[in-house]
């Protein structure tokens, strides 16, 4: 077990800020949908637990913005990510899967959207 852990820590330790941005939405959509399922389930704890790091995942995301060189972008990303966070809260409180529905709809989308940013870098890199 000890070799897998070393593994997953070095796997994230390694990884570019690209690629962790990638790993980051990728646990945020898991968690919205793990939590999405707790609230089918009528479990409230679990539910809490999972829209908690999808929140965690969220506010990882705020800190990692640079809205000095990331200007007018950044500062919408940054709402977006709060309004995220807003719409998080609401399913925790009121129990609902429609605001985990939209949260995961922006996750993908902004998901696809940074996929697609990798691939323009690298192509332009190697051109």
């Amino acid at each position: 077990m000890a070799g897998y852990q070393a593994y997953q820590k070095n796997k994230y330790e390694t990884a570019s800020p690209h690629r962790l941005t990638l790993m980051l939405y990728n646990g945020a959509i898991q968690f919205a949908g793990k939590a999405k399922e707790a609230i089918q389930q009528n479990d409230i704890a679990e539910t809490n637990r999972y829209v908690q790091k999808t929140q965690d995942i969220i506010y990882e995301l705020i800190s990692s913005l640079n809205t000095k060189e990331g200007g007018e972008l950044a500062l919408n990303l940054k709402k977006l990510y709060f309004y995220i966070i807003d719409l998080l809260l609401e399913a925790n409180i009121k129990k609902e899967i429609s605001p985990l529905d939209e949260t995961v709809v922006m996750l993908q989308e902004l998901k696809s959207a940074w996929e697609e940013i990798g691939k323009r870098g690298t192509l332009g890199s190697q051109g």
